[in-house]
């Protein structure tokens, strides 16, 4: 083979390899942010479509305490990154814990697992109480 055949030949390689990853990358653009109990009960009483609450303490905590039709997942469960993938990733979702120790950790994770839209209660329900911000027993 000639010299300049070669090099046609691994340039036509680059650019079928370039487009191949193109198409296979996920586009989806994620917004996560960390907000103060009133944004977050903004976002929920704006109620977008899907908007799941999402509380990651232990049952026991959630059983005491939870923000009004929360479900939840426990942090500390093995499986847990497992029981956050099986969720629905194009909805938005509001996350907390106690204190927002948990809820970094779960947000990072629900960012690499690609959830679209988290939004992380700065200082968990214990802020959002404190804030004034209603919660069920």
């Amino acid at each position: 083979m000639k010299p300049a055949m070669i090099r046609s030949l691994l340039a036509l390689i680059l650019v079928l390899s370039v487009l191949a990853t193109a198409c296979s990358s996920d586009t989806r653009t994620q917004s996560i942010e960390l907000v103060s109990p009133a944004d977050a009960a903004q976002v929920i009483a704006d109620d977008p479509a899907g908007l799941v609450v999402l509380d990651i303490r232990t049952l026991e905590e959630f059983n005491e305490a939870r923000l009004a039709d929360a479900i939840m997942v426990d942090f500390y469960a093995d499986d847990f990154a497992d029981q956050l993938d099986t969720l629905d990733k194009d909805v938005p979702y509001v996350v907390y814990c106690r204190t927002g120790n948990r809820s970094s950790e779960a947000v990072k994770t629900m960012k690499d697992l690609g959830f679209a839209e988290v939004y992380e209660v700065d200082g968990g329900i214990v802020n959002w109480y404190d804030q004034g911000y209603p919660i069920e027993n």
